[in-house]
């Protein structure tokens, strides 16, 4: 026996055979529902930055999401098509939807179909198409945005397309495409809220009459909240837990989770008044339900599908939250960022625009990075499922880390603009997305869940090369396999975490440099994917050693759990930055951002690795840790100030930089809308800078000295009066302080609000119920 198999034989029994009775103890059980979310999807770029040294080769032959010439149409014509027929305050304040001629335009022009394929009726569009289009509808209104969204996401149209039966996919498809049906997909119940899959809706296997004779079927009860477009749905998709008592399917009682399509007239189906989510007008409210009888053909892929729903919704989670959330809430940001970068040009303190404050450029620089930053996560995660990917643990990060930014930036944009953003009205541009900016954070899973267990949860189960085989070696019913299995597992586990420490050693000790890693075009960003290859080998072995020393317990540690994720998740945040950065051909102009952008990034991932050294159940292990990863100490630094000054001067001016960053916002071209006349106002504003350089000369000289029209807003109208100015530029002036003051014009309102025009146009007075009432 050659000497490899005697010390393999010798490791089995001396090893891995005690080592493998110990995991059958301490590993936790299991549920199905458990297995089900980690086994669904797919691990793609995220499984590189958890192996200690990603493979940069295969990041540069992640190809440049494009647009197909029909997508690219679409994106030019229809889309801002549709933005034009909303107006967001006659929406929030007046119609309390979208207007009639706007869902009209939705309809006929197959927004809702977007995802569903073109033999079927639908545009079926790429994810990166299907993302490019929420993102430009998200900067004009929210309930455009979503009422496009969730026939798009997950819901009847993407189960059926997946799942559906020939004859489901028939009848459904083409009235969901042609906006014939409205869909809307009901999940959430009172009682379970973030653990769906501890849904108490439930059904019966029963006997029951369905058209005029009795067929096999299911009685089932629901109660559902939070469930958008449910007040204007056809077409009710439900999850519920199904059982078979009776036997009448087989021998399983409990046959699990279950998705049917329900339509909302059939009998026993009770659609619910509206919720009202922080001012935002798209469809939302609950839906329920007591012993309604269905046919087992409203199952979504027929009665075979009975219990496979949990895998389902698992399987396509994954495609929604990768491009409706961070979509929606980039689009966000870009109007924002664009429009706040634009008012800190026009509005002037102390004779100065407020962006050349030093306090304001910190924060302006903020909110252009995590755009920037942003942005790059969505493009490079819709790039992924159209890939083919439905990457898991990716999208939570791009739920995550997208919404989390988003309320940074609208916050900071908030700061920027101060009394005007306080004050709602038309002319208020950020108002509504203060508001509204928890509904992202809160919905398809709410943040603080999503970063405490499900990112490094599932991420460090599926994207470790090794863990799940260990854990599947472990639940082999044949002992002589799972031995080998495991032992196979073990050791390449062991030589995995050998490899990672000597790496983050050395490279804690001499610098990313001695990595040698080489990628990218730009040599400025060059020594970033060194340091994203040194902090990923100290996330796999900082990982292990917690999975070791912990075991079971790390489940419960969710402090620990949500530091190992935020690593992973900004080393994923970085890698897009970069990707971007050189998809978009390396654009010197871009190259502020994508400093400030990593550095932030590599700081965070540092800070959140120290956190975890820091707090470590176990204090020795803990120092060991950071003397091995970080010997000299932190060593990535938050962004330098000169970063700041560089972003603010590309947001603060119609440049090439700016229009890349915001390339999809929705801006009209007039002056009587708080978006357009915002751009209207910095051109003016530019083109008037020179004029007033010469009234401030003229100032220094003591032209206008003892004149009591010498003031800031009449000394124009003094230097035309003498001369001191053309009449051109005069005019110019004239015209820039018209924008200017539409820009900075708070609106103002009856003391009543208007309360007494609304009862004289109704004729009656306001009154709120309940639905008790």
């Amino acid at each position: 026996m050659p000497l490899s198999q005697h010390i393999k034989a010798f490791r089995k029994r001396h090893i891995s055979r005690p080592l493998l009775g110990k995991f059958k103890k301490v590993l936790p059980a299991m549920s199905d529902t458990e297995r089900d979310a980690i086994e669904a999807g797919t691990v793609w770029w995220d499984a590189q930055l958890f192996s200690g040294k990603p493979d940069w080769s295969l990041w540069q032959q992640f190809p440049k999401p494009t647009l197909t010439e029909a997508e690219q149409s679409f994106l030019d014509n229809e889309v801002p098509h549709a933005c034009s027929l909303v107006d967001d305050w006659k929406i929030t304040t007046e119609d309390f939807d979208l207007p009639v001629q706007a869902w009209d335009y939705i309809k006929s022009k197959r927004f809702l179909g977007m995802i569903i394929p073109e033999q079927y009726g639908g545009l079926g569009f790429s994810a990166f198409a299907h993302s490019e289009v929420m993102t430009r509808l998200s900067t004009r209104n929210s309930a455009l945005a979503v009422s496009v969204m969730v026939p798009n996401s997950l819901g009847p149209g993407e189960l059926l397309v997946h799942y559906g039966t020939d004859e489901q996919k028939n009848h459904y498809l083409p009235r969901l495409a042609r906006g014939e049906d409205i869909p809307a997909f009901a999940l959430t119940s009172p009682w379970a809220g973030s653990d769906a899959a501890a849904i108490p809706d439930s059904g019966v296997v029963c006997m029951g009459e369905w058209n005029g004779e009795q067929v096999l079927g299911m009685s089932v009860s629901w109660n559902k909240r939070y469930i958008t477009l449910a007040p204007v749905c056809t077409l009710l998709g439900l999850a519920f837990r199904l059982f078979d008592p009776d036997g009448l399917l087989g021998d399983k009682k409990d046959i699990g989770i279950t998705c049917a399509l329900v339509p909302h007239d059939h009998p026993g189906v009770q659609i619910g008044r509206r919720h009202f989510p922080l001012n935002a007008m798209f469809m939302n409210g609950p839906t329920e339900g007591n012993n309604v009888f269905m046919p087992l053909d409203f199952i979504i892929g027929g009665p075979q599908m009975a219990g496979q729903g949990w895998r389902m919704l698992m399987e396509c989670l994954a495609a929604g939250r990768s491009i409706s959330l961070p979509s929606s809430n980039v689009g966000m940001s870009q109007m924002t960022v664009r429009a706040v970068g634009a008012y800190a040009r026009i509005r002037k303190q102390f004779n100065l625009s407020i962006g050349k404050f030093e306090g304001i450029e910190e924060v302006l620089a903020r909110m252009g990075a995590y755009t920037y930053m942003t942005n790059a996560v969505r493009v490079m995660t819709a790039g992924a499922v159209d890939l083919g990917e439905k990457p898991s643990v990716v999208s939570s990060i791009a739920k995550y880390h997208v919404t989390e930014r988003a309320r940074v930036i609208v916050n900071d944009g908030m700061d920027i603009i101060g009394g005007k953003g306080i004050c709602l009205g038309p002319s208020n541009f950020l108002g509504r997305a203060y508001q509204q900016i928890p509904v992202g954070i809160t919905v398809e899973g709410a943040n603080i869940l999503t970063r405490s267990l499900i990112i490094f949860g599932q991420g460090a189960i599926r994207c470790h090369p090794y863990v799940l085989k260990e854990m599947a070696a472990v639940q082999e019913p044949d002992h002589k396999i799972a031995l080998d299995k495991f032992d196979d597992a073990l050791f390449g586990h062991i030589g995995f975490a050998f490899k990672n420490g000597l790496r983050s050693l050395f490279s804690g000790l001499f610098g990313a440099g001695v990595l040698g890693v080489k990628a990218g075009t730009s040599s400025a960003m060059r020594p970033y994917y060194g340091q994203i290859t040194r902090l990923s080998s100290a996330l796999a072995l900082s990982a292990d050693v917690a999975m070791l020393v912990l075991g079971g317990s790390l489940k419960k540690r969710e402090k620990i759990s949500a530091r190992l994720g935020d690593v992973l998740s900004q080393l994923y945040l970085a890698s897009a930055t970069l990707k971007q950065f050189e998809d978009q051909g390396a654009q010197a102009d871009d190259a502020a951002f994508v400093h400030w952008s990593v550095q932030d990034a590599l700081e965070k991932a540092q800070a959140a690795l120290l956190n975890v050294y820091r707090n470590f159940p176990h204090r020795g292990v803990g120092v060991m840790l950071r003397l091995v990863v970080f010997p000299w100490g932190g060593v990535f630094r938050r962004p330098k100030d000169r970063l700041d000054r560089a972003i603010c001067e590309q947001l603060m001016q119609p440049s090439a930089a700016r229009d890349r960053l915001t390339a999809n916002c929705y801006v009209p071209d007039t002056d009587e809308d708080p978006i357009g006349v915002i751009e209207k106002a910095l051109v003016a504003t530019m083109r008037a800078e020179p004029v007033d350089a010469k009234i401030r000369d003229a100032e220094k000289r003591g032209v206008f000295d003892g004149h009591p029209a010498g003031n800031v807003r009449d000394i124009s109208e003094l230097a035309h009066q003498m001369n001191q100015i053309s009449d051109p530029e005069y005019a110019l002036l004239r015209e820039r302080d018209r924008l200017r003051d539409k820009v900075i014009h708070v609106d103002d309102f009856p003391f009543d609000l208007g309360l007494a025009r609304m009862q004289a146009t109704s004729g009656s007075s306001t009154t709120y119920t309940t639905k008790e009432s």
